[in-house]
């Protein structure tokens, strides 16, 4: 009698054990996705893909980037990290370094060496430049390096950084249509890389080109499919469906996926054979596997937030994840996975499409500002003191400032005044003024959360509402205003109470809540602020 009490309260206390962590984290990052898809396309998508999501999970309404530049690899690393940019030292995608005195690249290392069919720049990559730690590293540390991580993305940046330092692997497409890796995480693809490679999953997207997913009159949410403001898909003749998909291939690379919703599905179809090879979910060690859909990205930069092109990659991409959460389920089991959906930053409107509705803006291509800065240096200094100019950071040559004796706080002063009588500048912040921040400025609290004073700039500048430092075609994105920082948050699957919020939230408080709900350490950089309601189980 009492060994069989003895053998029921193991078996109690290791289901328990059990379900102190879920069999796998998810975490997917939609790139440059507004919240407001979720609700423009809302009509139009399935009730098993975002609705499924938003239904039975929590969704935060108001989840917004709590600094600047919001682009994507400081994005991702702010979420998987939980801080920002001048803890975690991603500054940007690329970016000038006054430490170094040159241009690097987020995730460059020339230490490593591609492994897989993709060029020697491709595959250059590892997670050397990120200093703090993930989400990611903390389950690989806490499960004493049992459960897996796997980083995964068309773009080198958006495996790479939510992987973190101690990732199984991660995975980025190369223009050849294969997946590649660095040997940072190992000397040859695994097996089942080299076949699903070997197979060209790519071509049949390919061959079949791409057309409207749905009729056409179900894209009335979108501007026409001709129109003023969308750029052209690799030498299209015009940005209108149908796109033959096969000649811009024979034109160009296998790279051209990346700017169609096929770069989704295909990083899906690779998604699903990694959790079937790699046996992700399949005990009770807890595995994280990281998902960067990145096409939405590519179409929304060349296409616009107002484009058919870009509502019909969301309205594929809902099909996507309806199928991807279907596999989850069948394969790790409902109630056994952690999802949590999210993205990288939002983006702004066409400013051309502002600026014909009365919106009194417009573009100011970053060469231009460049070249102003520079002129003014020369009327003023007589001598070209702009070092450098990018990310809205201005770079001083301190070298030829101390051999021309001139005042080095005068001569901020004096760019700083110019500056802000631009026609497109809202504030101008020197690093004095940044490094001494209280925090009674909003602006300024995004810009010193940004600021990592080793590789940034000598002057911040911040644009009026509705700029863009960008083309007269597409989009971008990179400023402190909502309609950069207002993104999806969605938590979904074991232990998650259904539910919303419409409290203004931070990004970096979602791996920090991560760690909390699986009771593993904090990342090293995080503020350790948490969502509440996240952990609160009770229905």
């Amino acid at each position: 009698m009492k060994k069989s009490i003895v053998l029921l309260t193991l078996f109690v206390l290791s289901n328990l054990n059990a379900q102190q962590r879920p069999k796998l984290v998810v975490g997917i990052v939609v790139d440059q996705m507004k919240m407001e898809y979720l609700y423009r396309f809302s009509d139009d998508f399935s009730p098993n893909g975002f609705k499924r999501l938003m239904n039975n999970g929590y969704t935060f309404q108001n989840m917004h980037y709590n600094y600047m530049p919001t682009y994507t690899a400081p994005g991702h690393a702010s979420i998987y990290t939980g801080t920002t940019p001048a803890t975690h030292g991603i500054v940007g995608n690329e970016w000038f370094s006054r430490t170094l005195g040159k241009q690097m690249y987020c995730t460059d290392d020339a230490g490593v060496k591609t492994v897989g069919d993709g060029t020697a720049e491709e595959g250059a990559m590892s997670p050397k430049n990120l200093q703090s730690t993930t989400i990611t590293d903390e389950v690989r540390m806490a499960t004493n390096f049992q459960g897996k991580v796997i980083g995964i993305s068309l773009k080198d940046r958006g495996a790479i950084l939510p992987a973190g330092h101690f990732a199984n692997w991660a995975f980025w497409y190369s223009k050849t249509g294969s997946f590649i890796s660095s040997t940072f995480y190992g000397e040859k693809l695994p097996e089942w890389v080299i076949q699903f490679n070997n197979e060209k999953h790519y071509m049949p997207y390919i061959n079949k080109g791409w057309d409207l997913y749905k009729p056409a009159s179900i894209y009335n949410e979108s501007l026409p499919d001709d129109n003023p403001y969308e750029g052209k898909l690799y030498g299209s003749a015009a940005p209108v469906f149908p796109y033959d998909l096969k000649s811009m291939y024979e034109k160009n690379d296998a790279g051209i996926l990346r700017a169609t919703p096929f770069g989704n599905d295909l990083l899906a179809e690779f998604a699903k054979k990694a959790i079937e090879k790699e046996e992700l979910g399949k005990d009770n060690i807890t595995d994280f596997l990281t998902v960067s859909f990145s096409s939405t990205d590519y179409v929304g930069h060349l296409l616009g937030p107002r484009s058919m092109e870009l509502q019909d990659t969301y309205l594929r991409l809902d099909q996507t994840i309806a199928d991807f959460l279907n596999y989850l389920d069948k394969t790790v089991g409902k109630g056994n996975y952690l999802l949590f959906l999210t993205a990288d930053h939002a983006g702004a409107e066409n400013v051309i499409y502002l600026k014909d509705h009365k919106y009194n803006v417009d573009n100011y291509p970053s060469k231009e500002v460049k070249k102003s800065l520079q002129d003014f240096s020369v009327k003023t200094f007589g001598v070209d003191l702009i070092l450098n100019y990018s990310n809205f950071n201005v770079f001083f040559n301190k070298q030829i400032i101390k051999d021309k004796k001139l005042d080095l706080v005068k001569v901020k002063q004096a760019f700083k005044d110019f500056l802000i009588a631009q026609p497109q500048v809202k504030k101008v912040y020197t690093e004095e003024e940044i490094l001494a921040n209280a925090g009674n400025d909003y602006y300024l609290n995004f810009v010193a959360k940004g600021y990592d004073v080793t590789q940034n700039g000598d002057l911040v500048i911040i644009d009026k509402p509705g700029v863009i430092e960008y083309t007269t075609t597409g989009t971008s994105h990179g400023t402190p205003y909502s309609y950069d920082t207002h993104v999806p948050a969605i938590f979904y699957g074991w232990h998650i109470k259904k539910g919303e919020s419409y409290d203004k939230k931070a990004i970096t408080e979602i791996a920090p809540t991560i760690a909390q709900k699986i009771k593993v350490t904090f990342p090293n950089g995080t503020e350790a602020k948490v969502l509440q309601e996240v952990l609160d189980e009770k229905k």
